[in-house]
C-alpha cells in the first residue's frame, strides 16, 4: 500500500515527530511506500497532502491528535482513500471510540497492517468537518480563555481556566433547531456529538454511536456553580446521564445560536454561532482494530 503520514510534530507535547518516524519505520519494514508530510502543524501539510493525493494513495494517515485530524477531515472524506489513526495528541478522543491504542505507536501501526476497516460518520458544522463534539457555552468560553494564557501548558491550563471561568460564569441563553423544532434554553453548555467524548475522555455525549447516522445533543439545563462542579467529574465515565440538568436529544440537523458565544468542534474553533451542524453518514472509512 501507499501510505502519506501526515504528521504533527508538536502533538503529545512535541512527541508527534517521533512517533511519526517510528510509525514510518515500521510501515517501511511492513513492504509498505510511506510519503511523510510534516509542517510546523497539521495545517501546514494540507497543500502537500493534496499533490499526494493528486499522485496516487491507499490511504492517509494522520500522527497527532483530534486537532490533527480535524485539519485534514476535507481532504479525505468522502472519498476512496482509508483513513489511519496514530494518536500522539493529548486529547485523542477519536481514538479512544475506535479502539485505537492511544499510547503504543507499534500497536497502533498494525491496526494498519491489518487492514480491517469500518465507515463511519462525520458532522459538517458550517464547512468544516468534525469527528468528535461540537460545543458551545461553558466549554468553549473555557476554550478561549485558554487560549488566551500562555502559562502553564498542557491539561493544567485547561483546568486553571474552568476555575476562572466558573467565577463568572452565568447560564446563557440557546436558540437550538433540531430537525425543524425549535427549542429555547437557558443553558449551561450545548454539545452535539458525532462521536461520545471530546476534551480527552469527558463522555459528555455519552452513548453517541459514530456510525447511527444520527447525532447526539446534549443540553446542561442550569445548576449551581457548586452543584456543576460536582458533575464535572462524572463526565470521564459518562455517569452525568442520570443528573436532573441532562436533557438530550437525537437529530440529523442541529442549529445553534447563542449571542456572543462561539463553537468548537474537535478542539478547535470553528467560529460564531449560529452554527448549522449536520449528521454525514458513511463518509470516513478508518482502520480499526
Amino acid at each position: 500500500m501507499r501510505f502519506a503520514l501526515v504528521i504533527n510534530p508538536t502533538s503529545g507535547r512535541r512527541k508527534g515527530a517521533a512517533i511519526g518516524a517510528e510509525a514510518t519505520a515500521l510501515l517501511k519494514a511492513a513492504g509498505h511506500e510511506v510519503i511523510s508530510l510534516q509542517g510546523e502543524n497539521a495545517s501546514d501539510a494540507r497543500d502537500q497532502l493534496k499533490q499526494a493525493i493528486d499522485r496516487g494513495l491507499d490511504s492517509v494517515v494522520v500522527v497527532g491528535g483530534d486537532g490533527a485530524l480535524h485539519a485534514v477531515l476535507d481532504r479525505i472524506a468522502d472519498s476512496d482513500l482509508t483513513f489511519g489513526l496514530i494518536p500522539a495528541g493529548t486529547g485523542n478522543d477519536t481514538a479512544r471510540t475506535l479502539g485505537i491504542p492511544r499510547k503504543d505507536a507499534k500497536a497502533a501501526v498494525d491496526i494498519l497492517l491489518k487492514a480491517k476497516t469500518r465507515t463511519i460518520d462525520l458532522a459538517l458544522a458550517g464547512e468544516a468537518f468534525v469527528a468528535t463534539v461540537v460545543a458551545s457555552g461553558f466549554d468553549s468560553k473555557v476554550n478561549e480563555r485558554a487560549n488566551a494564557m500562555t502559562w502553564p501548558r498542557g491539561n493544567m491550563r485547561y483546568n486553571i481556566a474552568i476555575l476562572a471561568e466558573l467565577k463568572v460564569f452565568e447560564p446563557l441563553h440557546f436558540s437550538i433547531d433540531l430537525d425543524g423544532e425549535r427549542i429555547e434554553r437557558d443553558a449551561m453548555l450545548v454539545a452535539v456529538g458525532n462521536g461520545p467524548s471530546f476534551g480527552g475522555g469527558l463522555r459528555m455525549c455519552e452513548g453517541a454511536v459514530l456510525d447511527d447516522g444520527y447525532l447526539d445533543v446534549v443540553i446542561i439545563n442550569p445548576l449551581s456553580k457548586i452543584e456543576l462542579l460536582k458533575v464535572f467529574p462524572k463526565l470521564s465515565k459518562g455517569t452525568h446521564v442520570s443528573h436532573s440538568c441532562y436533557e438530550h436529544h437525537l437529530a440529523k440537523k442541529v442549529t445553534i445560536d447563542s449571542p456572543g458565544i462561539v463553537a468548537y468542534g474537535d478542539g478547535e474553533r470553528l467560529g460564531a454561532l449560529p452554527i448549522t451542524i449536520s449528521a454525514c453518514p458513511g463518509l470516513l472509512r478508518v482502520f480499526v482494530p
